[in-house]
């Protein structure tokens, strides 16, 4: 939800407000410096709730004009976005990934991909082996790239006034996801992104996220043990957390636990456990 809409339907929002609501407390952090970009940033949410509107093409272009604004590994620009609307495709996607009902009643779905295949007929092209395509690095570099172009297209589409959700589940059965899509080889849908006019009756609220005294380090990494008090901060977000879920009607389990059930065990990846192998046949080398 943009600033704009947010300050329209709840009054004006201050900085300490965003930020207050950002972290679920009051922050120390200075203000003088303050301007719409971080106004647009700090009240990012995720919208699961849309109006049935479509997203206008010019706003498509605008966000994808945003995307490669953004920094790319040597110029590169190894990645690629598919734009899906049409609402059988969306129904089928929304099954793969996970299932994920956003993905339906969202009318636009962008897909983010990791692209090597346009480098590798530019090297061919040249009369090249492109090898260097052949190694991590590479995939690595793609699947960046992807994010960073990602993350740009979401802070322009809500500046707009649109809502969005990222769709990790994209990963969980990549190769069905690169059939549907006919994606080339080498090219790789690292996440989705559902994209609409948020339903004003679907109330959702800003995501508190960790303290930075658990996430800032100064000169080098502060093991967890080393931090100031790491456990009362942790328990302090737990409380911060719950108090977010209760409000927002979801279950009642923090983060800490959250986090824990995520990381437990191989079923706890929703199949993702097998992408090393499935990145391979979908064309990557990855030495």
């Amino acid at each position: 939800m943009s600033v704009n809409h947010l300050a329209s339907a709840q009054g004006a929002v201050l900085p300490a407000d965003l930020l207050h609501r950002r972290y679920g407390s009051d922050q120390p952090a200075e203000t003088a410096n303050w301007n719409t970009t971080l106004e647009a940033m700090l009240s990012h949410r995720s919208v699961r709730s849309y109006l049935p509107r479509a997203v206008p093409e010019g706003v498509l272009q605008l966000a994808v004009a945003a995307a490669q604004s953004a920094p790319t590994s040597s110029n590169l620009q190894a990645w690629s976005v598919i734009a899906v609307e049409d609402a059988d495709n969306r129904a089928k996607l929304a099954e793969l990934a996970g299932p994920n009902p956003q993905i339906v009643s969202a009318p636009l779905l962008l897909v983010w991909l990791a692209d090597l295949s346009r480098l590798r007929t530019i090297a061919a092209d040249h009369g090249k082996p492109g090898d260097g395509l052949d190694y991590l690095e590479s995939f690595l570099l793609a699947s960046i790239d992807a994010a960073l172009a990602a993350q740009n297209a979401l802070v322009a589409l809500e500046s707009l006034g649109l809502g969005t959700c990222y769709i990790g589940g994209m990963r969980n059965r990549p190769a069905e996801v690169a059939e549907m899509l006919g994606l080339p080889p080498e090219t790789f849908a690292v996440f989705g992104m559902t994209v609409g006019y948020p339903d004003p009756s679907v109330t959702t609220e800003v995501k508190p996220r960790l303290p930075q005294s658990l996430v800032l380090h100064r000169e080098r990494y502060r093991p967890a043990e080393q931090a100031v008090e790491p456990a009362s901060d942790l328990a302090a977000y737990d409380a911060r957390m719950l108090a977010f879920q209760t409000r927002q009607g979801m279950a009642l389990r923090g983060w800490t636990g959250v986090v824990a059930n995520r990381i437990a065990d191989v079923a706890a990846l929703n199949g993702r456990h097998v992408l090393a192998e499935v990145v391979r046949r979908l064309g990557f080398k990855v030495k």
